[in-house]
């Protein structure tokens, strides 16, 4: 239980500390206006300095592909558009709890404007208890835990590329989307495809999955691949993939920045800088790129492209991300799109006009990602109907002695 009389002696002093960040950040953005003014002048330049030196830098650099005071305002939506989404949730495994399994719930939303047709607003939960569910990423010293989150990635993806094949496929004199769960490969012959209104297939978080860069290559390929194979279905049929960041942390374009301030001959990181604790280029850290791109956008507008520098990007082949960060209002969002995407500037700019419509209609946030959270969420009663369906079953299959650990049935009560 927290007691709020401590906490609040233990929270003194950190109004104080608030105020001394914010006028050191204010230094910050001082100081990156600067180096953006100098990148402006020398771009192309250091576009090649980047090409030459980044196997030696100690830090990611995005590269720009539109120059640097690029500020392009969004068009409006068209009237009759689609996006689809997904996102999902998990109950994580435990040995204290009746039977060591895990659950993803997937939750999936395709809604309609100006089409006079039925949304879909669902969710699908798949239970894996086979031992090579469990156990098969501990021979790569993963822990069941954190492998469930990756195939909850896998999950989200394929169910993201079967509601886009689908819709493409639906028959719209039904005047009702014929949805059903498919196979990445599996398509419906029955239906003729139609001409897609703008249609968007949006995800939340970053389509950089960073944390699959120290993984071994099987393991890797496990995750990767399914991801890829279903992003390559979204490219066949036309419909643009986005990955809508909130609140981002990403420093990839500011990090371009610290080229034009590096004091060595040569930017190379390894040979002048790897043992010195703080380096000349450092003049903004901890400076987000949301923050920086506040102060340049106007609400509507959006930055130059960048392509992303990630090391794990060297496996994607044809969907390598590029992002920009775009005023949608309440905040400036990182969006992150596949090359595919950007090579179609018609696409692109589509996708960003329903990005920012779905912003507006969600009051900040887009209304089909938080649909999809909310289809997908399993809260703390739903985790406690699980267990009791499979208690169910465990005892109508025959299974004996059936029941939570002592540790766990003496932390659901309490003496006090």
């Amino acid at each position: 239980m927290l007691d709020l009389t401590k906490l609040g002696k233990a929270m003194q002093g950190i109004s104080q500390q608030l105020v001394l960040e914010a006028g050191a950040n204010k230094l910050r953005l001082e100081r990156a206006q600067k180096m953006l003014d100098q990148a402006q002048i020398h771009q192309d330049k250091l576009v090649k300095t980047h090409q030459d030196w980044r196997d030696r830098f100690i830090f990611t650099p995005a590269v720009p592909i539109e120059p640097l005071d690029t500020r392009i305002p969004l068009d409006i939506a068209p009237e009759k558009h689609t996006v689809i989404a997904t996102d999902g949730s998990q109950i994580s495994p435990s040995h204290h709890e009746i039977a060591y399994c895990y659950l993803i719930n997937i939750g999936r939303v395709l809604l309609h404007y100006g089409q006079s047709l039925y949304p879909l607003l669902d969710s699908f939960p798949e239970v894996f208890s086979q031992p090579e569910d469990l156990y098969v990423s501990r021979q790569w010293g993963i822990r069941t835990e954190e492998w469930m989150g990756y195939r909850r990635t896998v999950s989200e993806a394929v169910a993201l590329a079967n509601l886009a094949i689908e819709w493409k496929n639906t028959d719209l004199k039904s005047h009702k989307p014929a949805v059903k769960q498919l196979s990445l490969l599996e398509t419906n012959s029955s239906f003729v495809p139609h001409p897609l209104p703008p249609t968007l297939a949006m995800v939340d978080g970053s389509l950089l999955y960073w944390f699959l860069e120290p993984l071994p290559t099987d393991a890797r390929d496990r995750i990767l691949y399914p991801i890829l194979e279903a992003w390559e279905q979204l490219r066949q049929a036309k419909i643009p993939l986005m990955g809508y960041l909130s609140s981002s942390r990403s420093t990839e374009s500011l990090n371009f920045f610290r080229l034009p301030a590096c004091t060595h001959p040569v930017p190379d990181c390894l040979k002048y800088c790897q043992e010195l604790e703080r380096t000349p280029c450092q003049l903004f850290d901890s400076l987000r790129d949301s923050v920086f791109w506040g102060m340049e956008l106007q609400p509507g507008e959006r930055s130059p492209l960048w392509r992303s520098s990630a090391a794990i990007q060297s496996f994607y082949g044809e969907h390598q991300i590029y992002f920009c960060y775009v005023h949608v209002g309440a905040e400036i969002a990182r969006i992150e799109v596949p090359e595919w995407v950007v090579t179609d500037s018609a696409l692109f700019d589509q996708a960003l006009s329903l990005m920012l419509a779905q912003v507006q209609k969600g009051y900040g946030y887009p209304v089909a990602l938080a649909e999809a959270h909310n289809q997908a969420v399993v809260r703390g009663g739903d985790r406690a109907r699980f267990f009791a369906l499979l208690e169910q079953q465990m005892i109508r299959s025959g299974v004996r002695n059936v029941g939570i650990s002592y540790k766990e049935a003496r932390k659901r009560g309490s003496i006090a």
